[in-house]
């Protein structure tokens, strides 16, 4: 796993991402977000474990943006697909600096799961970004 912050070469600077879903930023709507990645995963054809590894990191990321999130603003999920990878951003908006606590179970938990992590502030949104490759599968003999 690698920590690292998004850069010019990460997967939003090549377009707009194949699937984005808006909710309100509120813990009650994470649920929605693991599903939708869990789905997402599942139809690029990722291994079980991969499907739910992901879901699981979804989970955590809305975790650690959800308390940098202003009043009244919306939890974004943005997924860039292929078959080789899916790489997640999820934000929230957010009027101050953010880093990530490392020694959280959360974020634990997240760089365990995902191959790539990062947490990022651009100036208005808090953006936890993570990439995730699928495990190979064994082919039979």
């Amino acid at each position: 796993m690698t920590q690292s912050p998004l850069t010019a070469d990460a997967p939003r600077a090549s377009g707009r991402a194949d699937v984005e879903v808006r909710v309100p930023a509120d813990g009650a709507y994470v649920s929605v977000l693991r599903t939708t990645t869990a789905g997402l995963a599942a139809r690029l054809d990722f291994t079980l474990d991969d499907v739910e590894d992901l879901r699981i990191a979804v989970g955590e990321a809305c975790a650690v943006v959800l308390p940098e999130a202003t009043d009244a603003g919306d939890l974004t999920a943005a997924f860039w697909l292929s078959a080789q990878r899916i790489h997640i951003e999820v934000s929230v908006p957010t009027d101050h600096e953010v880093s990530p606590d490392e020694d959280s179970f959360a974020w634990q938990v997240l760089t365990t799961l995902a191959d790539e992590a990062g947490l990022t502030f651009d100036g208005t949104r808090c953006v936890l970004a993570l990439t995730h490759h699928p495990t190979p599968l064994e082919t039979g003999r």
